[in-house]
């Protein structure tokens, strides 16, 4: 481990300066990529605690190619969660090879290309269902009667869930993810958060396992029967099947739901190149969407944990055990990388941004069903209501974790 001079430390902990001095990430993040691009962060009085946030796009990307020295089975966030939470939310994000390997197989059998193209048209007709249930009055809070129903929905459809669980499993989403806001827990005491977290996983699980069970004595035309009941490859469990659906409405709901929340909030701050996408929807969409994940960069960190002492990255050697976080935002906004990175541009290509994570075992698998929901939901959005746009500024979640809406005014000419 190097020696660094002595720096102020970054309040990259502080979830009240996330949620309200969020006018401060880019010039904080732009100081440090420039002076000091791996500094460490000290966590209360126990050196263990603390972590090495990494800035730059380079090192993210490095860092992620290298699962033999940098590996996610010690934990993917900054904090180390308890074991009886880890039990309900230990699915292959927060696993290594071989495991990984195994679950991630079975897993993407159901997310291919292939097979997310023929859910397309359910797609639309979902979206136009939610449009169809908007106020009629022309003015909304757009998570919640939009962004939020959008990609819960979608996996809800895809997995066979019965609508009758959707309000609960929304509520539970933001429980597990958005713990840390009052808004969704109002005991923040270490126990009321655990105790909250672990409520909300153990009901999730309770579904998952009785419709597992299910599928596997009467198999049906859904994922969950794809992935438990398949008859020439290898299944999860049940108990890994509700593993994963924690993961799959946690990380996939929220991740969707906040890049077309951002979205709309781009293209409203920056009518230009809202006026440009709409003059030629099919010709922009593929950057444009490109360039809100980038900008938005919905999930803000991922930690890895050193495997071995002299674990080398460019000039910094490490020692084992030691914790070092990506910076998703900080990389996507990187000037050595990135054109004017402060600039929304809807042409921008190209665009190696790591909204989805950098290339390697962990790169989200949800990715291409994440771009063909945002495809099909603003192009159906702007359709029905062609003036959308959102009113004052977005209510941000108190998080760290996922650059996170939870209330966003719009208005709309109601049709």
């Amino acid at each position: 481990m190097i020696e660094t001079e002595a720096v102020s430390t970054p309040p990259l902990v502080d979830l009240d300066w996330w949620q309200f001095r969020s006018d401060e990430r880019d010039p904080l993040f732009e100081s440090l990529r420039r002076d000091h691009p791996r500094i460490f962060v000290p966590v209360g009085s126990n050196p263990k605690n603390g972590f090495w946030a990494l800035t730059r796009h380079e090192d993210v990307l490095e860092v992620s190619k290298r699962p033999e020295d940098f590996c996610s089975g010690e934990g993917t966030q900054i904090f180390d969660q308890p074991a009886k939470l880890r039990e309900y939310r230990g699915s292959f994000i927060d696993m290594d090879n071989p495991e990984h390997a195994r679950l991630r197989k079975i897993v993407s059998r159901g997310f291919t290309s292939r097979a997310l193209s023929s859910i397309r048209d359910e797609i639309d007709e979902t979206v136009r269902e939610i449009l169809d249930e908007m106020p009629k009055d022309g003015t909304c809070d757009f998570v919640t009667d939009f962004a939020a129903l959008l990609p819960l929905r979608i996996i809800d459809n895809l997995l066979g869930i019965p609508r009758e669980h959707e309000a609960f499993i929304l509520e539970a989403t933001n429980i597990l993810l958005g713990a840390v806001d009052p808004e969704y827990v109002a005991d923040q005491s270490s126990a009321g958060l655990a105790a909250a977290m672990t409520e909300a996983s153990e009901k999730l699980v309770a579904i998952l396992n009785g419709i597992a069970e299910e599928r596997i004595a009467e198999p049906q035309d859904d994922l969950i029967t794809r992935l438990v009941a398949a008859t020439d490859a290898e299944n999860l469990t049940p108990q890994e099947m509700a593993k994963f659906f924690i993961l799959l409405v946690g990380a996939g709901n929220e991740t969707t739901r906040n890049a077309i929340s951002h979205g709309l909030h781009l293209l409203t701050k920056n009518p230009d190149q809202r006026s440009k996408w709409l003059s030629d929807y099919d010709r922009y969409a593929p950057t444009a969407i490109e360039e809100i994940l980038r900008v938005a960069s919905p999930v803000v960190h991922m930690r890895r944990t050193v495997t071995r002492d002299g674990v080398r990255l460019g000039d910094q050697e490490f020692r084992k055990g030691e914790k070092v976080v990506l910076w998703y935002g900080s990389a996507n906004r990187d000037e050595s990388v990135f054109a004017d990175p402060y600039v929304f541009d809807i042409t921008r290509d190209p665009n190696p941004h790591l909204a989805f994570g950098a290339p390697g075992p962990h790169f989200c698998l949800g990715a291409h069903l994440a771009r063909l929901e945002m495809d099909v939901a603003f192009r159906l959005l702007f359709e029905r209501f062609p003036d959308i746009h959102t009113v004052g500024e977005p209510d941000v979640l108190r998080a760290n974790f996922l650059n996170g809406i939870k209330h966003l005014r719009a208005e709309y000419t109601a049709r």
